[in-house]
């Protein structure tokens, strides 16, 4: 399994399991952005990595981009607790992966923003997670 996806889902997992997210977002976390999706919700932005080569082991930094939406009346203090708690289940998370490992994850960055269309806010939570690959 690739690194990447295996990663993805245990923190889809974290995400889903955690009483303060799910009770802000209910279940609604995509991989993609569905047209009608309703708000709040949580959806996978873009990764990035870098390979790191360690005596025989090889490993990487993942970083993931998470956004959070939601849709009310322009405020952007209900998308900020949503990023809180995000960030609370998240950050420095016992997570355990089933094919690789995991060594190390933490939120780097919180931002939260109002879109153009000035009802919904943005939020964007930055994950960095360290990863042997096995």
């Amino acid at each position: 399994m690739s690194v990447s996806r295996e990663l993805q889902g245990a923190i889809y997992d974290a995400l889903v399991a955690d009483v303060a997210v799910s009770a802000l977002v209910d279940d609604r976390i995509y991989d993609d952005s569905p047209a009608d999706r309703e708000y709040p919700c949580i959806t996978f932005g873009p990764t990035d990595s870098t390979p790191e080569y360690i005596q025989c082991i090889t490993a990487r930094t993942e970083t993931v981009q998470l956004n959070v939406w939601s849709r009310e009346h322009g405020r952007m203090w209900p998308c900020k607790e949503i990023v809180d708690a995000v960030k609370n289940a998240l950050h420095l998370a016992d997570i355990d992966l089933v094919v690789n490992a995991l060594v190390r994850i933490e939120v780097v960055g919180q931002r939260v923003f109002m879109d153009r269309d000035g009802i919904t806010a943005h939020g964007v939570v930055t994950v960095s997670a360290d990863l042997e690959e096995n």
